[in-house]
Parts: C-alpha cells; sequence; structure tokens
C-alpha cells in the first residue's frame, strides 16, 4: 500500500511540475524578439503590410500641401536555422510595391493598378543571414541583406514612384532587455544602409543611420502594447531625415502564429514627405 501510494504521488507531482512548466512557457511575441536567432530546421515566416500615406511635405526648408499620395510595401521574410549552436539563420526577403498619387485615396494601393497615377510589381529581393556575433550575448544579433532591384525605372513618364533601382547593402544590428518582472521589454535597433550601383538612382552613393527603440508592455502572455520613436538619417549624394513616433500592439493567436498591427506619424523632417503609416503583419514560427 505504502508503494502505492509513494508511486501515485510521484506521479501527481511529475504532473504538477509539467503543468507548471507549460503554464510559464514563454510565447513567441515574448520568447522570440527580432534579436533571437532560429534553432537548428526552425521556421520564421513573416508577411508585413505597411501603408505609408501623406499629405505634406518638406523641401528646400518650405514645408507644403500636396495632393494625397500612397504607399504601399508588402514584405515577405522567411529565415531558418542552421546550426546547431544556434547562431546562424539564412533567409530571403521579397518586397511588393502598389504606389500612387494624385489625390487618392489612402487605400486606393490595394487595388494594385498600372495606370496614369499607379505603379505596382514585385521591386525587390534580398538575400540575407542572420548571426550572432558574441556567443555570451544571446540577445545581440545582426541582419546583414544585399538587396537587389527587379525594376528598370524608380518613376515612369508620368512621375509615378515605385521603388529605387540602386543596389544597397543593408544591416540591422538587434538588442533587447527583458526587466525582471517580465512585464516590460526594451527593444533597440540601428539600422545601416549604402546604396550603390545605379547613378541614375536618387539612391545611389548614399548612407543611411536608423535607430530606433520600442518599450513593450505584457498584459498577458499572450498579448502586448508598445510604443516607439525612430530616427533616420541619409546622407550622401542626395540628403533627408526624418523623425517617427508610434505605437502597436501584438497578439499570439495560436501557438505558432501571432498578428502585430502598429501606427506611426512622422512628427518632422527635412527633404522628405510628412505623413502617417499603417501597418500590421502575421508571423508563423514553427
Amino acid at each position: 500500500m505504502k508503494k502505492i501510494t509513494l508511486t501515485l504521488l510521484l506521479i501527481l507531482v511529475v504532473s504538477f511540475a509539467k503543468a507548471q512548466e507549460d503554464t510559464n512557457q514563454l510565447s513567441n511575441i515574448q520568447a522570440f524578439t527580432p534579436s533571437v536567432l532560429l534553432k537548428n530546421g526552425q521556421w520564421d515566416v513573416k508577411f508585413f503590410n505597411n501603408l505609408y500615406t501623406e499629405t505634406k511635405s518638406k523641401f528646400n526648408d518650405v514645408k507644403s500641401d500636396i495632393a494625397r499620395q500612397n504607399f504601399l510595401t508588402s514584405t515577405l521574410e522567411i529565415f531558418t536555422g542552421v546550426s546547431e549552436s544556434r547562431r546562424l539563420n539564412l533567409g530571403v526577403i521579397l518586397e511588393y510595391r502598389s504606389n500612387n498619387i494624385g489625390g487618392n485615396s489612402a487605400t486606393s494601393v490595394l487595388g494594385f493598378r498600372n495606370n496614369s497615377t499607379s505603379r505596382n510589381g514585385l521591386s525587390s529581393f534580398a538575400p540575407t543571414i542572420k548571426w550572432q556575433p558574441i556567443k555570451r550575448i544571446g540577445k545581440f544579433s545582426i541582419t546583414s541583406s544585399f538587396h537587389i532591384p527587379l525594376i528598370d525605372e524608380e518613376s515612369d513618364a508620368n512621375n509615378v514612384f515605385l521603388d529605387q533601382t540602386a543596389y544597397m547593402f543593408q544591416n540591422r544590428f538587434f538588442y533587447d532587455y527583458t526587466f525582471p518582472s517580465g512585464k516590460w521589454q526594451l527593444f533597440s535597433e540601428l539600422s545601416t544602409e549604402y546604396n550603390f550601383g545605379d547613378d541614375n538612382s536618387f539612391a545611389n552613393n548614399t548612407y543611411v543611420l536608423a535607430p530606433g527603440l520600442f518599450m513593450s508592455y505584457f498584459p498577458s502572455g499572450n498579448s502586448t502594447i508598445l510604443g516607439y520613436i525612430q530616427h533616420y538619417e541619409r546622407f550622401g549624394d542626395f540628403a533627408q531625415n526624418f523623425t517617427t513616433l508610434g505605437f502597436g500592439g501584438k497578439y499570439q493567436l495560436t501557438q505558432e502564429l501571432n498578428v502585430e498591427v502598429l501606427y506611426g506619424k512622422f512628427i518632422r523632417g527635412t527633404d522628405t514627405g510628412l505623413g502617417e503609416s499603417f501597418n500590421i503583419g502575421l508571423r508563423a514560427l514553427f
């Protein structure tokens, strides 16, 4: 009888411990920040849509009202883990754009038209590696991408811009820190670019520095709300800069799938448009 009792007690203890382990397991939105690399054989697929719309611009220190212009960028990122040490991921980034001018509504780009005021198409792809340079700092990583343009002209005869035709070598440095309570997380990013290869491109022979800070709060394990500030500085043959403030949230729909929604406002800038962005993304980790 004592053996049976001890066996039952042991089963209950193990079951309780396993239940606690499952309950305390971090969701993907908590555990897999952009700083964290994938395990060997794991896949990360993200489909992110950014709709930027503007009715104001500032060039040569003059702020002006303009007819609404809209720019939709849909980005597909696919990564997989390829090392047992979890320090190297390989992937590809594809960008599809739909833009228009002439005062059309912000959502008109969802029509994906090619006419006198609109253009759309697959504009670039980028072979990419994501790597962890310092083994003991697991939350610091670098994503290096070589963006290859797939279009011949940035703007058509009607002055409708689609994307840059210069090549771009981009490095994005990521680091995040979760506070001891587990409820708050600070995420930082620094993006650098070198654009080259096409004398007809506005971006040719330019460099970009773009730092950003994101503060997230987790009301539950499956959701987060966040606020952010980002700055973008281009210099070289063409110079421009702008600063964006925004907020948003993420929600874990299933164990593998989460959704992200963001809003951003361009609060200042030089030689750029001054608009706002609406963003929605789906991410699958398996």
